[in-house]
């Protein structure tokens, strides 16, 4: 993912800043001619004058746009304007989830970017050989994946086990053993201090078999206890990259699905005490600042439901006359108001996406409520 924004973390802090507010969700410009990007940022501003955005977020808008996103086809865009500049602009690789958005008003739209971030998913591929090894730190968006890589090439006199007899051939052998075990307390090494310092949720391993097991041999407990490891010699000439696509698309997929059902479970602990289901009691929950994680089906965003948003804490009522203390700032698309609600009261979001963990189409069900996992359970 190019992130040129904010960081997730200041999310909240713009979110309590006042409006207006320019959104912006659109197809990044990938490999699109001139010509024809010309006339799609043409459309995209003359719509937002139309709704009303001010001049100076329309110019905003289109310089954001013209400097480009510097992502291949598909790939996604958001941005964010206030007071005639973009607060907030944020690329995702992979296909556009949800309608194309071009929106001014008193609160900027958030459901589509957190329905992108949500799917990102940091993680790091050893490509490891006897003679050292390729790390690419990944941002993967359900299989789509940006990337950024780093070459450790180790020592490479006597790689080749040298094909003589007696007590030279066995030297030889020993001399080389050692030096793919050095190269790959190298790797070990390295790999070791980007699972500490970037954190990524799993870590590929594929390439030469005696260099993994070598290099499995040497990371540390933390380290190993995030390996998935692939059979795939894909450092060498010609390799097929095709199973390392494959296993890092059904991890990226199996760690959003697991986040999902820890959430769920979390919620139903307790015979449900711990959890709040349907607008009511999440609305209720985020008063309280209860909610720890927010399940949002994606498809609540077509929802005509409405709930009100707030100028501060509690941040949501579920209708007018409920405002208490704070300030309305009038009726919201619901999915939209409990998921800034959400983020404001620091909770993290979730979104389940339209299509099943099988990839199989949900058949015209209708969206699940709203489902929140608490801080503390009811009476505690």
């Amino acid at each position: 993912m190019s992130d040129t924004g904010v960081k997730t973390a200041d999310l909240a802090d713009l979110l309590a800043e006042p409006g207006p507010w320019t959104t912006v969700v659109v197809d990044g410009r990938g490999g699109r001619p001139q010509a024809e990007e010309l006339a799609r940022r043409r459309a995209v501003t003359e719509t937002l004058g139309d709704l009303g955005a001010p001049g100076d977020d329309v110019r905003a808008v289109a310089e954001a746009l013209d400097e480009g996103d510097g992502l291949p086809s598909p790939s996604t865009r958001v941005l964010l304007v206030r007071g005639g500049r973009a607060v907030l602009d944020e690329s995702f690789v992979g296909a556009r989830r949800g309608g194309e958005v071009l929106e001014h008003g008193p609160l900027p739209r958030i459901l589509p970017l957190l329905r992108h971030r949500a799917g990102v998913v940091p993680y790091l591929v050893v490509e490891t050989a006897r003679e050292g090894a390729r790390l690419s730190l990944c941002q993967a968006q359900r299989g789509a994946r940006d990337t950024e890589t780093t070459e450790i090439e180790g020592r490479t006199d006597s790689l080749n086990k040298v094909q003589a007899g007696g007590w030279s051939h066995r030297r030889y052998q020993n001399h080389s053993e050692d030096i793919w075990e050095h190269n790959q307390a190298e790797v070990a090494e390295a790999v070791d201090r980007l699972v500490r310092e970037r954190r990524p949720r799993f870590v590929v391993v594929a390439g030469d078999v005696r260099a993994r097991q070598l290099l499995l041999e040497r990371l540390a407990l933390a380290s190993r206890g995030l390996v998935l490891e692939v059979d795939a010699h894909t450092k060498a000439e010609g390799s097929d990259d095709g199973a390392l696509d494959d296993a890092v698309s059904r991890a990226v997929q199996a760690g959003i699905d697991a986040e999902i059902a820890e959430a769920r479970d979390r919620a139903a602990a307790g015979h449900g005490a711990s959890g709040a289901r349907g607008f009511g009691d999440v609305v209720a929950a985020l008063q309280q600042a209860r909610v720890d994680t927010l399940l949002l089906d994606a498809r609540l965003a077509d929802s005509d439901e409405t709930l009100v948003a707030l100028d501060t804490q509690p941040w949501i009522a579920r209708q007018r006359g409920d405002e208490l203390a704070a300030g309305s700032l009038g009726p919201v698309q619901a999915a939209e108001a409990l998921a800034r609600a959400a983020v404001l009261s620091g909770a993290r979001v979730l979104v389940i996406e339209d299509d099943l963990p099988d990839g199989e189409p949900r058949d015209g069900r209708p969206p699940a409520e709203p489902l929140a996992s608490l801080r503390w359970a009811d009476g505690g």
